[in-house]
């Protein structure tokens, strides 16, 4: 635990919001928590938005996987008439 100086959680995610991120992901629990924590000191310090998130890097790849579900069925249906 740091007793001076930055918290490593609020330097990680200024470092992330140097990029002008809508989502920070993470493939480590831990850090997913580490990261939310300095995200919410951020954004009630109002230095981020509160649309910016943090995500698991394994929802990232749900979520495109369902995008190219939803895409194959579109292209089928489109085909088909």
């Amino acid at each position: 635990e740091e007793r001076i100086g930055k918290r490593i959680n609020v330097e990680r995610v200024d470092e992330a919001l140097g990029t002008a991120p809508s989502k920070i992901a993470t493939g480590c629990p831990f850090c997913k928590v580490m990261l939310s924590d300095g995200l919410t000191a951020r954004q009630s310090e109002k230095v981020a938005s509160e649309s910016v998130e943090v995500v698991d890097v394994a929802q990232l790849l749900l979520s495109a996987v369902k995008r190219g579900e939803n895409k194959d069925t579109e292209d089928a249906a489109a085909a088909s008439s």
